[in-house]
């Protein structure tokens, strides 16, 4: 039908991800209506004219089974076809996707696929086989969608991020947890439905025991269920833009810390006004509960092994904007949001690199994440600068492919599109030397960028690009032995939390390693052992060392704006390196 995937002929992208076996699909609306329109105007009757995609073929999941992204954000799907119970759906279950992106479509109901249908005999029947094993992010944001039922929870079971905001939902988590269910969801810890009208937020939100980032802000919400409390691994929380019957709550929500409205609501506050639980006597039992924990701490010795055990720990330390006299800004254009939307920057201070073979255990490491958290580049992207090199503020732009300079490590300056034509040929050169039916998993990110009519780079203040994600980033800004500040960037095509996952575990492994350098002494070079390798002088200060030893890594925020300033990202905030908390001391 108009408006369909029904001619493979007509979609080179799916032909291609068949054939060479790709485990991303992008196919935003913006770029699909012109495809569409183009095919339109070469109907004899006009009648294919749709302006965007509608509904999926049903061989897509048969032709793709090893999919891990599927992004069909901005198009027309909705109650003729992945809304609608008897539609196609997905064309059947996906067991390797963890990435599905929706948002920005006309969804009324979930697709039969993930629970919205309601035939006993479906893919989302209780005891069958679940639809999406491997699921791990679900974005349907700016649908139209007014209910969500256990289904979902069926198909999706290992679901982590669900993005609902935008929507028309009256209840929260409503039908996704339905009364007496248990075990539903256990890995979900970021749930966002703001927009939406919400008129009620149920105590069957304390059954999702994973939980760590809600946002329900900009709701019709009156009052907040004390059951939210017991969310063991509650972090952030979003009721802003609510009118609550509680004033100092309403008050609390506006201007404290996420521990504080949870405390308040463990004592009695609802949101109901006074007389509820008595949450007047919120502060006095904070108090009290405050020193009881320090007495029982003090009198049963666990402070002495907490205290063994933060020292045998990793330690890092973040600066924070408000602390930062000279912040790092990240400016985004929008005309990058079709090509790779995605960004995530810090910078770390305090790496030594200079020792042995610092430098060289740290780009190994930086080639194994990008092999496997970014699975070969093509889920994420990380490029690693030397702060002094930069000249800020930095802009994340997307540029003609014939326009766009860039001098690669171990290259000289050249234009984008002649670099990615000399990787293909290299690519292409090596597949016929080792005989190989397709390209190897070292060249498939350059898979990413076909078809695109502009290059995501990131620029400094000077006009120089210092990264082409997810390519190269540049001789310029290389690190070398006697850098040790360094400007971090993850960006990715498919998910802000890829960018923030991969950054986390980059960190960490960061400070692995300059613990593992510090504590196993070896000779300065001033040897990169690059191709360049360019001296300079190493810092021989007895004392600066010593103290270098001594101080954990720095992490300064680095926010991430657009054009007019407005906050997009901050990293790290409060709710990030919680994946690697337990083998960090963070110094906050």
């Amino acid at each position: 039908s108009a408006g369909s995937m029904a001619d493979p002929a007509s979609w080179p992208e799916l032909e291609a991800a068949e054939r060479e076996r790709r485990r991303e699909l992008v196919l935003p609306g913006a770029a699909v209506e012109a495809r569409i329109r183009a095919g339109a105007a070469a109907c004899p009757r006009g009648s294919c004219g749709c302006g965007a995609l509608r509904e999926l073929g049903p061989g897509l999941a048969a032709a793709l089974p090893a999919l891990h992204t599927l992004v069909l954000r901005g198009n027309g799907l909705g109650p003729a076809g992945l809304g609608a119970p008897e539609g196609p759906g997905l064309g059947g279950p996906l067991p390797a996707l963890r990435v599905l992106d929706l948002s920005g479509n006309g969804l009324e109901t979930l697709p039969a696929a993930l629970g919205g249908a309601l035939d006993p005999a479906g893919p989302c029947a209780p005891g069958g086989p679940p639809a999406f094993p491997q699921l791990r992010s679900l974005n349907l944001t700016g649908n139209r969608l007014r209910e969500l039922g256990p289904g979902l929870a069926r198909a999706a079971p290992q679901l982590q991020t669900l993005l609902l905001s935008g929507n028309r939902l009256s209840a929260l988590p409503g039908g996704l947890l339905p009364p007496g269910a248990s075990g539903l969801l256990p890995l979900l810890s970021q749930l966002e439905a703001a927009d939406n009208g919400l008129q009620e937020l149920d105590s069957a939100i304390a059954n999702l025991p994973a939980l760590k980032i809600l946002d329900v802000s900009n709701n019709e919400l009156s009052e907040i269920p004390v059951e939210l409390a017991d969310c063991p691994k509650l972090k952030e929380v979003n009721f802003r833009g609510n009118k609550l019957k509680d004033k100092r709550l309403e008050k609390m929500v506006n201007s404290c810390q996420t521990k504080s409205i949870l405390e308040y609501l463990r004592v009695g506050g609802r949101g109901g006004g006074k007389g509820k639980g008595k949450p007047d006597n919120f502060d006095k039992e904070e108090s009290k509960r405050k020193k009881r924990d320090k007495r029982q701490k003090k009198d049963s010795g666990d402070g002495e092994q907490d205290k063994l055990e933060e020292v045998n720990k990793l330690m890092i330390k973040i600066l924070h904007i408000a602390e930062n006299p000279a912040p790092m800004v990240v400016k985004v254009s929008p005309n990058i949001k079709e090509v790779r939307p995605y960004i995530v920057c810090c910078v770390v201070k305090g790496m030594n690199l200079k020792q042995g073979s610092a430098l060289k255990r740290f780009l190994s490491a930086q080639i194994k994440l990008h092999d496997d958290i970014c699975e070969k580049r093509t889920a994420a992207t990380i490029a690693t600068h030397d702060l002094q090199q930069i000249k800020a503020p930095l802009l994340y732009d997307a540029q003609p492919p014939n326009e766009l300079k860039v001098m690669p490590l171990g290259r000289k300056e050249i234009k984008a599109k002649d670099l990615v034509r000399q990787l293909q040929l290299e690519a292409e050169e090596q597949r016929k030397q080792k005989k190989r039916q397709n390209v190897s998993g070292l060249h498939k990110y350059l898979q990413l960028l076909d078809g695109k009519e502009n290059y995501p780079c990131l620029v400094d203040a000077e006009g120089v690009v210092i990264s082409f994600p997810p390519i190269t980033n540049s001789e310029r800004t290389k690190i070398r032995k006697t850098t040790c500040e360094l400007f971090l960037e993850v960006t990715s095509g498919t998910s802000l939390q890829i960018c923030k996952d991969v950054m986390d575990t980059l960190i960490l492994k960061m400070a692995e390693l300059n613990k593992f350098t510090l504590e196993n002494a070896e000779e300065e070079s001033v040897s990169d052992g690059e191709s360049d390798m360019t001296s300079e002088p190493v810092n021989s200060n007895p004392s600066q060392n010593a103290e270098q030893e001594n101080s954990p890594l720095t992490v300064e925020q680095v926010r991430v704006v657009d054009m007019d300033g407005n906050l997009k990202v901050l990293y790290p905030s409060k709710t990030d390196l919680t994946l690697v908390s337990s083998l960090l001391t963070i110094i906050r």
